[in-house]
């Protein structure tokens, strides 16, 4: 797959990659060839295998749910506990972004996340008590650190290709999502014996270190600053950090709750919610590419750290307009109780998910080289709030089907407003250096 991919961009990328002072690659310039260029994009395939792997945890215990249920003797509202576990060990993880946990060596960091996420999987089926597997799902939610890492690398060995290959290691978080769900399936979902809920998940758990090993045999390491920065450096007391991780806010929002918004309100066959969920997971899955490779495409002309920027706030955009669009379907199917509608609103919808490869290659763009790791958590940290919010809005606080959905109107606006403010301040980059 990664020949093909390099096949279609090999011209491109032999006259289009720049390289600036400050940012090195790996290689030099005088290395730089059609070799190097594979490499490279094989590095894109692997992590996003890797990210597959690792977020096929995501949905895997409630495609168990009866099974669950029965053998810990719970109720439906208990098996929800491990979901939000699950949710708030993504916020948590980026917290922690903050600290050196995740700097140092960049492949122990890799190897580190992914065990976060494994060692759990090995556990959960062997747990006498439920309330130990929901603190294992809170420490598998920490798998989400693997985006911002791989943004470092990301921002080290592309400029103007950064958006296309973060929105390939992006979609992985899908495809995982769909390998999860069919390997439930494979074992019996609902129905399965306590035996197949636990070989289905001691194989994703090998899976996961098989997927990890090849990786790392592939991989180069570097350094991830863990030195403390002057206050002057402080990215979180500088104004375009808190505006701009509240851009990718509004997405997080609809990709967390759109979804099963939509299932609670609708009354489809079983047959139709699968193939729905498969819907939603391959469109973000798509549109993250196809975003990504817009993002590159914008990018080429001009990769200075102005130019680079201006592309990432025309994807996040345009993906918000589409998305405003998609919302207002997915509306008019849920009203209607129409199944078809309700599969294209979806589909469309999905391009919100286009935001994602441009947000998470702006540290690189925005941010001095030296602190930006860091930004990539503190961007995590602030978009992904919306993770411990969303949820309890949506399903709790909001019982009107017409009040959800103007609230996921008001999210795709409030994500265009932020941006065109976000984009008339100066960059962190540019107050540093002047």
């Amino acid at each position: 797959m990664h020949l093909f991919l390099f096949s279609l961009l090999k011209p491109h990328l032999i006259r289009e990659t720049f390289l600036r002072e400050e940012e090195p690659l790996f290689l030099s310039i005088n290395d730089l060839g059609v070799e190097t260029m594979d490499n490279r994009w094989r590095t894109v395939i692997l992590n996003t295998l890797v990210v597959a792997s690792g977020f096929g945890t995501m949905h895997m215990l409630e495609k168990f749910k009866d099974a669950v249920i029965a053998h810990y003797g719970i109720t439906d509202a208990m098996m929800g506990y491990q979901q939000t576990a699950y949710v708030v060990g993504l916020f948590v993880a980026f917290l922690l972004g903050g600290t050196t946990l995740f700097k140092g060596s960049f492949k122990r960091s890799v190897a580190l996340i992914v065990s976060f996420a494994a060692i759990p999987q090995f556990l959960i089926p062997f747990m006498p008590n439920w309330w130990g597997v929901v603190a294992l799902r809170f420490f598998q939610g920490f798998i989400v650190a693997l985006i911002a890492v791989f943004s470092n690398q990301i921002g080290r060995l592309f400029v103007a290709e950064r958006p296309f290959a973060k929105g390939i290691i992006l979609s992985g978080i899908f495809w995982g999502g769909i390998y999860g769900i069919s390997l439930a399936k494979w074992a019996g979902g609902s129905d399965a014996s306590w035996s197949s809920v636990t070989q289905a998940f001691l194989i994703s758990a090998v899976l996961m270190y098989i997927m990890l090993a090849i990786w790392w045999f592939f991989t180069e390491d570097f350094e991830i600053p863990k030195e403390k920065r002057s206050s002057k450096a402080n990215v979180w007391k500088m104004p375009f950090t808190w505006v701009f991780g509240f851009t990718f806010f509004p997405a997080l929002w609809i990709i967390f709750t759109l979804g099963s918004f939509t299932l609670h309100n609708v009354d489809f066959s079983e047959a139709q919610v699968a193939n729905l969920v498969r819907a939603l997971e391959v469109s973000m899955g798509l549109w993250s590419i196809i975003m990504g490779y817009l993002g590159y495409r914008l990018s080429r002309g001009n990769p200075s750290n102005r130019g680079l920027f201006k592309a990432i706030v025309s994807v996040m955009t345009l993906s918000y307009a589409v998305t405003f669009l998609g919302i207002f379907i997915v509306w008019k199917a849920i009203l209607a109780n129409d199944y078809t509608l309700a599969l294209i609103g979806i589909a469309i919808t999905g391009i919100v998910q286009g935001t994602g490869p441009a947000f998470w290659t702006t540290a690189p763009a925005a941010y001095p080289r030296e602190i930006y790791p860091e930004a990539s958590f503190a961007l995590g940290l602030i978009s992904n709030s919306a993770n411990a919010v969303a949820p309890n809005v949506m399903f709790v606080l909001v019982h009107s089907v017409n009040t959800g959905m103007v609230i996921y109107l008001l999210m795709a606006a409030l994500g265009i407003a932020t941006l065109l403010l976000s984009s008339r301040m100066k960059l962190p980059v540019e107050e540093l250096s002047g």
